[in-house]
């Protein structure tokens, strides 16, 4: 492996750059199994604390990015050594557009019902050539997991980016990613809402500064509820972190 896997609190996160992360999945691409990559933020931390079954599917993935500021707070004040951002949407947009030389096969599932098709339309705009394969909305029974990830398989995906939301994303991979004939299947959370303009990401300024989370909390009231529930995680998050650090 080329980078080191560090436990963050009990979740195992790679230290990876972009370029590091873009030349593993060209890998898993070229490879005859599925990989699951699992980026991950403080709520992520949380989560894993308190659902077994989402930790050991994050301990089990071929590649855990680090997605916030939160996490590289945590690994500053624990002395992890985490240098690397790699975002889920970041991660994604880098996926679409090197589609456009490398060819790689892209399917958008998730959202609210037009979201992944808005998303593909606003990215093939602007990444003229890239090859998004198809969409498909996030609302589905859960006892049609397995027809949605056949449908998904219909399109012949390299890579489904899947933006169904903390764990659910990650089980659904776990459980049904092998169905999709993909090689890599990454949890995406609101990528494709950011995507499709219907979520606007923060000024770059705030990005820097690891604000993003208030700026989506603050700038989206239909979502608002939502937001407010995940940020309810990062109290126990940074207390978790400061417990630990002791």
């Amino acid at each position: 492996m080329a980078s080191e896997r560090i436990d963050v609190l009990g979740l195992p996160v790679d230290d990876v750059d972009m370029s590091t992360a873009i030349g593993r999945i060209a890998g898993f691409i070229a490879s005859k199994s599925m990989h699951q990559v699992v980026t991950a933020d403080a709520s992520m931390v949380v989560t894993a604390s308190m659902d077994s079954e989402f930790l050991a599917i994050a301990k089990a993935a071929a590649m855990v990015t680090s997605d916030g500021a939160g996490i590289l707070w945590a690994s500053r004040k624990l002395g992890l050594g985490i240098r690397n951002k790699c975002s889920g949407v970041d991660l994604a947009e880098r996926i679409v557009s090197e589609s456009v030389q490398r060819g790689w096969r892209i399917f958008f599932f998730g959202a609210a019902p037009g979201v992944a098709a808005l998303a593909a339309t606003e990215m093939q705009n602007r990444y003229p050539g890239c090859n998004i394969v198809g969409t498909r909305d996030g609302y589905f029974d859960a006892s049609a997991g397995a027809s949605v990830a056949a449908e998904i398989a219909g399109c012949q995906p390299d890579i489904v980016l899947v933006a169904l939301g903390i764990p659910k994303q990650e089980k659904w991979i776990s459980m049904y990613g092998n169905l999709t004939g993909a090689k890599v299947c990454i949890g995406v959370g609101g990528t494709l809402d950011v995507f499709s303009g219907t979520v606007q990401r923060a000024p770059v300024w705030m990005q820097k500064r690891g604000l993003e989370w208030f700026y989506r909390l603050t700038s989206d009231p239909r979502q608002l509820r939502n937001r407010i529930q995940k940020q309810k995680l990062l109290p126990k998050f940074v207390g978790m972190v400061l417990k630990a650090s002791r």
